[in-house]
């Protein structure tokens, strides 16, 4: 079955089309800059060149129309569409074939993400409208944590708050730590029972997996909760919002920018990028060696939160770009738990390959994986699963 896999966002849409038995990639490539000046269309057909194109993109739908002309030139068959949206709200707990009530469900849950939502609602209607034979299917980031433990989503706030305004924790990266789940527990060959999934990109969250079932996450009701990230600030003293709204008289879209676009690694270091800070603690700059120990610092902690949902934890897994990547930056954040025997085995951790790989010294307690993500493959197995039947 050949899935067409697409993520939007309020001014990107990425795409890549696949077979999900043989989990060939036929094509993939990304439209930016969506209503902004200087867009382009970026594409790559399997062992082809990238190629970019300049062309002017106004608006979603402009761009799903360019994808289309692009897929027509490659003489494969689309099946079925996969959309990711960020957040499925109380609606879905898990991925569902679109219809009207789902679409017009996708809209309502859209002010807990307004950049995303909207925007892959627009991109669905445009899927549907262009290609009515094709089914679409949605597989939303909170899906996974939906059926987290009352304990764990619940928030300490008024009954008649939280239920009138749906306020509880929904985390994201659901599909990841999903994928994240499977691919650990093939190559442990089912040995795993308590993991510690880290997503660590510029976008990061942890999750505690209990034998494929989610315990907890780090993100909460928004993905702003959490880890120290690329531009979030992740977790602080919520009356922080008030201090500075009241004595710094800034508004509160000025605070939620600031937390959400100026805060986090990018704060700490003046980069937002990784590699850009390792780069700078190894000239010495006192700002990213203590961007870098916050992170290892914060990151442990977190971790330990996890692992106490599970009342311990067997295996921990890094993954996304940070922890795919960053051999720097997985040495960093493993020396912290050395204290409770979780070790690597610094040679194995730098090495760089693709491919899911064990990186555990021979005496730590934990057994420490790097697997790289695969949300559009976990995406399209969702699709063939509701359309296949």
């Amino acid at each position: 079955m050949n899935v067409l896999v697409i993520n939007a966002g309020s001014s990107s849409l990425k795409y890549q089309l696949l077979d999900v038995d043989t989990r060939e990639v036929y094509a993939k490539g990304n439209c930016e800059r969506i209503g902004i000046e200087g867009s382009f269309v970026g594409h790559e057909e399997l062992g082809g060149e990238k190629q970019k194109l300049e062309v002017a993109l106004p608006d979603h739908k402009t761009a799903i129309k360019h994808v289309f002309d692009i897929l027509k030139t490659i003489d494969k068959p689309i099946d079925g569409i996969g959309h990711r949206v960020v957040q499925g709200g109380w609606y879905f707990p898990e991925s569902a074939v679109v219809d009207d009530k789902v679409l017009a469900q996708v809209r309502e849950v859209a002010p807990l993400a307004p950049l995303h939502n909207y925007a892959e609602a627009d991109v669905i209607e445009i899927c549907r409208e262009l290609f009515p034979e094709v089914g679409n299917v949605i597989v939303c980031d909170t899906s996974f944590h939906f059926n987290m433990p009352e304990k764990a989503h619940r928030y300490a706030l008024p009954r008649d708050v939280v239920d009138k305004y749906h306020v509880r924790k929904y985390g994201a990266h659901g599909t990841s730590h999903r994928y994240i789940w499977r691919a650990t527990n093939e190559f442990t060959n089912g040995q795993t029972h308590k993991l510690v999934s880290c997503h660590l990109g510029s976008g990061a969250s942890l999750s505690a997996i209990e034998d494929g079932r989610d315990l907890e996450t780090t993100m909460g009701l928004t993905p702003l909760d959490g880890l120290i990230m690329g531009t979030r600030c992740g977790t602080i003293d919520p009356a922080t919002v008030f201090y500075l709204s009241r004595v710094g008289g800034y508004s509160i879209d000025e605070i939620d920018t600031m937390m959400n676009k100026q805060s986090g690694l990018l704060a700490l270091s003046g980069h937002s990028d990784s590699r850009d800070i390792e780069d700078g603690a190894h000239a010495g700059d006192k700002d990213c060696l203590l961007a870098l120990d916050m992170f290892y610092y914060r990151t442990s902690q977190l971790i330990m939160e996890m692992a106490q949902a599970m009342h311990g934890f067997d295996t921990m897994a890094f993954s996304a770009g940070i922890g795919e990547n960053s051999d720097e930056m997985r040495l960093g954040v493993v020396k912290e738990l050395e204290w409770m025997g979780v070790k690597i085995d610094e040679e194995k951790n730098k090495i760089r390959s693709g491919e899911i790989r064990d990186i555990s010294a021979p005496d730590s307690k934990v057994r420490v994986l790097v697997v790289p993500t695969n949300e559009e493959y976990m995406i399209a197995l969702d699709v063939q699963e509701l359309l296949g039947k």
